[in-house]
């Protein structure tokens, strides 16, 4: 019977761990983004896109460069996180494709690379909507009442 017990409850243990995908991350977005302007399938592939296209530069999760406050000793600017920690969640939606699809932001120096050849409007909405999941709530809403 201890047997069963133990089993059991080591069972239980592995089903909660395999379900937590992304853990405490899955759960905030699943629990905020039905009053967000993109769906959990647009997250899901952009994700795919991000880690393919950006990830290289912004990193794995979008925090950014350490640094990237600090202009190089060239004046240029490294990396921003996208995470929500950054200055991205000033920007309208409109200025974070043209960014991505164009490159370079708005009279900063830095060597962000233009991704219209590369990707599609869609693919650049969707990598938009991936970094957006991963704001918190009050970042995500303070973004929303600024009319973005």
């Amino acid at each position: 019977m201890m047997n069963k017990s133990i089993w059991l409850v080591m069972l239980a243990f592995v089903f909660l761990v395999a379900c937590s995908d992304d853990s405490a991350q899955s759960k905030r977005v699943n629990s905020v983004s039905h009053d967000r302007w993109y769906n959990q399938s647009m997250v899901k592939q952009g994700k795919e896109l991000f880690q393919q296209n950006c990830a290289q530069c912004h990193g794995a999760f979008g925090q950014g460069n350490p640094d990237w406050r600090q202009p190089t000793a060239e004046g240029r600017y490294l990396p921003p996180p996208l995470n929500g920690t950054g200055h991205a969640w000033h920007h309208p939606l409109n200025q974070l494709r043209d960014v991505i699809k164009n490159g370079r932001g708005p009279d900063v120096p830095s060597d962000m690379p233009a991704w219209g050849n590369t990707l599609s409007d869609e693919d650049i909405d969707t990598i938009i909507a991936w970094f957006q999941s991963r704001w918190p709530d009050e970042i995500y809403q303070a973004w929303n009442r600024s009319g973005h």
